[in-house]
């Protein structure tokens, strides 16, 4: 059903970025971050700027062994693989992170264990993601600062769903600057379907985002018992 993604591409971004607000409720917002929030305390993980939780198991160059997903987080990856943004694969793979007011991510990518399509929910509060081009990937002799690499920006409002595939997930990093507010420019190139403008500026609040993705290589558990 990859033809209802269609009508949320984002035109004004490399390819392929789905921009999809009011993905789920205020209600599945709040159940949400109710059951996060009711994971016991040895699911979470601190890390410097955010902290998280990680569901379905630890990804690996030789296999992910697999543990449950709980049904909490199972509606939306069926859900989200359902529109087809695995290629017709079940996301298998959940990370959870929190991140206070001005907490932030380096630039990064997300590695080739994953299925090329990483999809999150955003909830409590906006995000603006930020892409760069990797060092090294630029002629001549500029200094590779973030401010030379910067490409573009993404609003993401809390209860929407953002997928980024091709160009975006295989060739850009994101991330996302550990500030307190977020002035919108037009280098936002999702302003309109995030119902914003430019000049605003967007006060963060503590965000949760689901991270939801599919692992390829995966090993069950009865291979890996038995063996000494």
């Amino acid at each position: 059903r990859v033809y209802e993604l269609k009508q949320f591409v984002v035109k004004d971004a490399p390819q392929t970025v789905y921009y999809i607000p009011d993905f789920i409720s205020e209600e599945e917002e709040a159940c949400l971050l109710q059951q996060v929030y009711k994971s016991p305390k040895t699911k979470w993980t601190q890390l410097s700027g955010r902290r998280l939780q990680n569901w379905g198991g630890s990804p690996h160059p030789k296999g992910m062994l697999v543990e449950n997903i709980p049904d909490w987080l199972r509606t939306y990856c069926d859900r989200i693989s359902s529109l087809g943004a695995f290629s017709g694969r079940t996301a298998n793979h959940v990370l959870v992170n929190e991140y206070k007011a001005g907490e932030g991510i380096m630039p990064h990518e997300d590695g080739p264990l994953y299925h090329p399509t990483v999809s999150t929910i955003s909830l409590g509060s906006h995000a603006l993601l930020d892409f760069y081009r990797p060092v090294g990937s630029q002629e001549g002799a500029a200094p590779q600062t973030e401010e030379n690499r910067f490409v573009f920006s993404l609003l993401l409002r809390p209860r929407s769903l953002l997928l980024l595939q091709d160009e975006t997930y295989l060739r850009l990093l994101h991330g996302i600057r550990g500030r307190g507010q977020d002035p919108l420019t037009d280098q936002v190139v999702n302003l309109p379907a995030a119902r914003a403008q430019p000049g605003e500026t967007l006060t963060r609040g503590t965000r949760v985002s689901l991270t939801i993705r599919h692992v390829p290589k995966v090993i069950k558990t009865k291979l890996v018992l038995g063996r000494k």
